[in-house]
């Protein structure tokens, strides 16, 4: 190439490039103009040039052709680009690509309830002559066939949608009849369709039928070679019985099964009656019936779904508790069994679920059996209630029931009784033309008997005129003329048969033409009365319900269960609740621990690890609601039944697990309240901290509890909440007590109410060695100091003055009862009174509590974990300043370090 060719060569390299980067068209314009003035290109790069400028937007024109080649002449198309705006151009492009999805691919007819590859399969499958009653062939053999002849896509999405439909736990109905590998309900995919085999099955067949009785539409495949239908005749209600899901572009569809006995009837109810409500037609179809089985509850709201076309209802497995164990018999529609197991199998060894010792997958041909073993402190149902909440054991089922009508041509989103009424137009319609074809066919067939007919009456003249005649054409045309036939008939008689002259042969015609005027009768009758083309889809569908019969699988519960509720599976007990150093919490069943004598030995309670040991130990109901209060003023709120069950000698489990906590928080205080207490609204929490603060303040400031816990009380650096109680009465007294023996009794009113994350007041003057160790509430009238006289007349008008009274244990085992007489009340923020003689022999006060004489149980856990279980009235009723008696034997290395009175 000489430099003038390479320069020119460079020079529109680059304004091609300016070109296709929206530069002015003008220099490609200037170009191509020197191209044509000065030749600068050798003969041989004519060629390559010319593909070159053709790229960059040039049209080449033939002028002349010689014997050297071709001469052309390079035209701008700039006069013939057409402007427009990108985003018109856009979004029109882009709603053609998603109608083409949506009416071509994902949604479904609601004629036929099939989309376009099903359609197409069953097709195929039709033509390949793959009946019911057919031999078995390979299942790549129609994906061949439907990818050549009407589906130009992947062999993958056909044969994926072929096996589906062949798999009993996906559609209720299996439309495909499969032989070998067509995937399981564990995720397993299908074999490779070169080893699996198929035929249609029953139920297709109804969609099939009367397919060439011009029943529906055909039209051109996508190269014109072949002819597909546009919808099927479908006498099975395909859309509704099967469901259908699918993902188009800006919407979707699902629909769940439903039962075929109860949507026939509910077709033949609206037949009967036109002006059905969505009411009347859902007492025929209870809801829902998946290939699965499963409980469905809420009828209201599948009621609402079938209302609006959207909408959802729970739906939970099928379970059966026993003594030591659960057993699943069904799992929720389009739930992966293997992936449900692994699930649960996670959470146990994550320790989100408690309870569960082993899991087996016991299921076969028969159908789902899943058996999770439970450890012997577990309670079934609370585990059970724990795997609906954390697995798919519990899920919904989505109605969003979006359809093509009009022909197919528009989605639309339809309710259940728009749904039936374009299934009984479309059988309408089919029955109308099949009904049609067939008529038009009888009296072909009768114009040719009747043709017949004369011919036999008139059979010497008729081989008369055969036998002149010179040809066929000749016979054909005076046969018409003599007797007055057409054309279709004179060709019938002159291809009759010699044996239909005898006797029996024109005895059958005449018989076959009165049928056909039977039939044609029938037929017109059918086209012409109404109530007999309803009588007739009625009875067909009918057929089709008793042929189909199939019981529920779908149990469907009346009432909604929005969320499972265990205090309907938990028995109502009295408990024993522990929390340790460690922040490790259990719940025990009171009765474990048997009733014994003052002085007694006790029995172990837990299992101590590290020099842990117990901090709380109350009774409660197992219904109770449990409020955990931490050190650094926070509140998180729990059910009794659910924290951990444990063995009598079990450590339980670290609340970590229940409980989000900050840095060196931990929980300081348990207080369980009743569902009736928490709806009171004028009662009030009374806090208390270690260094001697107080705060009264309302309980419906605690309403909502996150589960991340939620603000109670504002804390002083170095200072944490010891205790907290409930205050129901305006006459309360407030009593402190103290590690070093001395206890304060004021009135609650001292106490204004403040805030959830007020600080508090003081409530008793200590030095800084000592510390809070109980806060009570008591309604009792005690008497300031001064009123002595008072005093001793209100002794003596009580016939039991021992109660109330504040029961007082000491860490090295000795214990006392004292009446609430014997106390004067003092002011808030005073030193107080003295509770007990506190000596080296008794120790310091671990736990000072009100009783009132009706307690039965008094529960001491010691460092080591030994829990001794009294009766209150064991302990004497001694002055408050007397040492008490020996309560529990504690060994030289242990203490007394929490107990709780019941």
């Amino acid at each position: 190439m000489s430099d003038q060719g390479k320069l020119f060569d460079e020079e529109k390299d680059q304004t091609i490039k300016n070109n296709q980067n929206g530069d002015d068209k003008s220099d490609l314009n200037e170009l191509l103009d020197r191209a044509q003035q000065e030749p600068v290109l050798p003969e041989g790069d004519v060629a390559g040039a010319t593909d070159e400028l053709t790229d960059a937007g040039a049209e080449i024109i033939p002028l002349e052709t010689s014997s050297d080649g071709v001469v052309s002449e390079i035209v701008s198309l700039e006069d013939r680009v057409e402007t427009r705006v990108l985003e018109d151009e856009m979004q029109r492009s882009y709603l053609t690509y998603a109608m083409s999805v949506i009416v071509s691919r994902a949604i479904p007819d609601v004629r036929d309830g099939l989309k376009p590859v099903h359609r197409r399969i069953f097709y195929a499958m039709h033509k390949l002559g793959l009946t019911p009653g057919a031999k078995y062939v390979k299942s790549a053999r129609v994906v061949g066939d439907v990818l050549g002849k009407y589906h130009p896509h992947g062999d993958a999405s056909v044969y994926n949608a072929l096996a589906r439909m062949a798999q009993d736990f996906s559609i209720r109905y299996p439309l495909v009849d499969g032989q070998g590998n067509f995937g399981s309900i564990d995720g397993d995919s299908p074999a490779a369709m070169r080893y699996t085999e198929c035929r249609l099955d029953k139920p297709a067949s109804y969609l099939l039928q009367d397919i060439e009785k011009n029943t529906v539409d055909f039209v051109d495949n996508y190269d014109g070679s072949f002819q597909e239908p546009k919808v099927l005749p479908a006498l099975l209600p395909n859309l509704l019985i099967n469901g259908q899901t699918g993902i188009a572009v800006g919407m979707a569809t699902e629909i769940p099964p439903h039962n075929l006995v109860e949507v026939c009837n509910a077709i033949i109810h609206l037949i009967n009656n036109p002006e059905a409500t969505i009411e009347e037609l859902c007492e025929h179809i209870m809801g829902p019936d998946l290939p699965i089985g499963g409980i469905i509850y809420g009828r209201n709201d599948m009621i609402s779904a079938y209302k609006t076309g959207r909408g959802k209802c729970l739906i939970q497995s099928k379970s059966e508790c026993l003594e030591d164990r659960i057993i699943i018999s069904e799992i929720p529609y389009q739930v992966n069994k293997s992936d449900l197991i692994i699930k649960i199998a996670e959470l146990v060894k994550d320790k989100r679920v408690e309870g569960i010792k082993d899991i087996r997958d016991e299921s076969n041909k028969k159908g789902i059996r899943i058996v999770i073993e439970t450890k012997r402190e577990a309670t079934p149902e609370v585990v059970l209630n724990q795997l609906y909440k954390m697995t798919d054991l519990q899920g919904y089922i989505y109605f969003n029931m979006l359809a093509l009508v009009n022909d197919g041509r528009q989605p639309k989103l339809l309710n259940l009784r728009e749904i039936l009424v374009e299934f009984v137009a479309h059988r309408k319609d089919v029955v109308t033309r099949r009904t049609q074809f067939d008529l038009d066919k009888a009296e072909a067939e009768l114009h040719i008997l009747d043709g017949l007919k004369i011919a036999l009456d008139n059979i010497d003249e008729v081989i008369k005129l055969i036998r002149e005649s010179y040809d066929k054409e000749e016979a054909s045309r005076r046969l018409q003329e003599r007797f007055e036939l057409s054309e279709r008939q004179a060709e019938a008689i002159l291809q009759m048969r010699l044996q239909t002259l005898t006797n029996l042969d024109k005895n059958k015609i005449e018989k076959e033409r009165l049928e056909k005027i039977e039939l044609i009768a029938k037929l017109r009758d059918i086209l012409d009365n109404p109530s007999v083309m309803q009588a007739l889809i009625i009875k067909e569908i009918s057929d089709l319900a008793e042929k189909f019969n199939s019981p529920r699988r779908t149990q469907v519960v009346e009432y909604s269960l929005t969320e499972y509720n265990k205090e309907d599976f938990i028995e109502e007990e009295e408990v024993l609740i522990q929390l340790t150093k460690s922040q490790y919490i259990k719940v025990t069943p009171l009765d474990t621990f048997r009733t014994q004598g003052r002085g007694g030995r006790g029995v172990v309670s837990f299992n101590p690890k590290d020099e842990d040991y117990v901090v709380s130990s109350f009774i409660a109901n197992s219904h109770d609601y449990v409020y955990a209060f931490t050190n650094l003023g926070r509140v998180f709120r729990m059910r009794a039944f659910d924290l951990p069950n444990g063995t009598r000698q079990g450590r339980g489990q670290a609340l970590v697990n229940y409980l989000t906590f900050q840095d060196g928080e931990h929980v300081t205080n348990l207080l369980t309240l009743t569902k009736e207490q928490e709806d009171n609204e004028n009662d009030f929490f009374v806090f208390a901290t270690r260094k001697g603060l107080v705060k009264r303040t309302a309980l419906n400031l605690f309403n909502r509890i996150r589960k991340t816990g939620k603000i109670a009380i504002g804390i002083n650096e170095g200072d944490e909440l010891l205790d907290v109680k409930l205050s129901t009465n305006i006459e309360d007294k407030i009593i402190i007590s103290a590690n070093n023996g001395k206890t304060v009794i004021f009135d609650r009113d001292k106490l204004s109410p403040l805030g959830r994350t007020a600080r508090g007041v003081k409530g008793i003057k200590l030095k800084k060695e000592f510390r809070v160790i109980s806060l009570d509430i008591s309604d009792q009238e005690i008497l300031a100091e001064g009123e002595e006289e008072k005093a001793q007349a209100l002794v003596k008008s009580k016939k039991d003055s021992q109660f109330p009274a504040l029961l007082v244990v000491t860490e090295n085992g000795f214990g006392k009862q004292t009446s609430l007489t014997d106390y004067r009340q003092t002011n808030r923020a005073a030193s107080g009174v003295k509770t007990l003689n506190m000596t080296k022999k008794t120790g310091m006060p671990v736990l000072v509590q009100i009783v009132y004489g009706t307690e039965e149980t008094l529960i001491l856990t010691t460092r080591k974990g030994v829990t001794i279980r009294l009766e209150p009235k064991a302990l004497n009723h001694l002055g408050r300043n007397t040492q008490g008696v020996k309560v529990i034997k504690v060994g030289s290395d242990d203490k007394v370090v929490s107990g709780s009175v019941y």
